[in-house]
């Protein structure tokens, strides 16, 4: 029974919208599955969300020291014509990928990525999109964590109302 409850809160920590099919699977009850699910989710999110903040302040420390360390060995290489293209660059370009991003983020905002990560995007891949562009919003972390317990609830709540369909 333990080992069913481990794997569903990672199940749900990971990929929250296959924990009711996985919980028809294992034939775990209503009163187990709800609660394990809804705090995998939020285990999951919150685990997520803070390791996405220390890998990005990461990759923005060691970044320079990569691009420097690359283009001095590029430089005894071939010259100084790749060099350049290595350097850290100051200004920010506006790319394809970033007018997309921006589009993505004025038409939906936080709310499309609060009630789309449990089901729709996954719970790391919210917690990260989360984590790099609303960080400074103190309510992302409320937020979300009221969409894992809605959406789990909701989720689950079909083990209730339709009990002949899955059995």
């Amino acid at each position: 029974m333990l080992f069913k409850l481990f794997q569903l809160f990672l199940l749900a920590s990971l990929k929250y919208i296959l924990t009711i099919p996985y919980v028809l699977l294992i034939e775990l009850e209503y009163k187990y599955a709800l609660p394990t699910i809804v705090i995998g989710g939020i285990g999951g999110f919150l685990f997520f969300y803070f390791l996405s903040k220390k890998v990005v302040g990461l990759f923005r420390k060691f970044l320079p020291l990569f691009h420097s360390f690359l283009a001095e060995r590029i430089k005894s290489q071939s010259g100084k014509i790749i060099v350049a293209w290595f350097k850290p660059r100051h200004k920010p370009k506006f790319s394809v990928r970033n007018r997309m991003i921006i589009r993505v983020k004025k038409n939906y905002g936080l709310w499309g990525i609060v009630i789309a990560t449990p089901v729709l995007l996954s719970i790391p891949v919210g917690a990260f999109i989360a984590s790099h562009y609303y960080s400074k919003d103190k309510r992302v972390i409320g937020y979300m964590i009221i969409s894992i317990i809605g959406w789990g609830v909701v989720l689950s709540s079909t083990l209730l109302l339709f009990p002949g369909i899955y059995s």
